[in-house]
């Protein structure tokens, strides 16, 4: 699968031998959701009043959170916000399993602070 006879073959290796780790793709999703906890916890002391209910990347922070610490990982509905998967940062629909990875944890973090500085700033 890795291995290549020929040197120099791109995305191959020329050795046969390598350490390979068993459930390395479980890693990320584990890892962008965890920071996406400690993103919401640090912030943990923000107004609703002031946040707002419209949907916003707050609102889609605080979702994420309470699906992934009370529903097993699975977006729920929070009836107080206005949530609109075509408009949200990720497009999670209500249902969906949250497995983040790098690419949607910093389209999150860079919505999530650009609220915050709107709203708080």
């Amino acid at each position: 699968m890795y291995f290549d006879a020929k040197r120099n073959v791109a995305g191959k290796s020329y050795s046969k031998w390598g350490g390979f780790i068993d459930g390395v793709d479980q890693f990320d999703p584990l890892f962008f959701n965890n920071l996406t906890l400690v993103l919401d916890a640090y912030f943990v002391h923000r107004l609703r009043k002031v946040e707002g209910k419209d949907g916003n990347p707050l609102n889609e922070v605080r979702m994420l959170c309470d699906s992934m610490l009370r529903s097993q990982g699975v977006l729920n509905a929070d009836k107080t916000i206005k949530y609109t998967p075509e408009t949200s940062v990720l497009k999670l629909r209500i249902g969906d399993e949250i497995r983040l990875d790098e690419k949607q944890f910093l389209a999150l973090f860079e919505a999530f602070f650009a609220e915050t500085r709107r709203k708080f700033c």
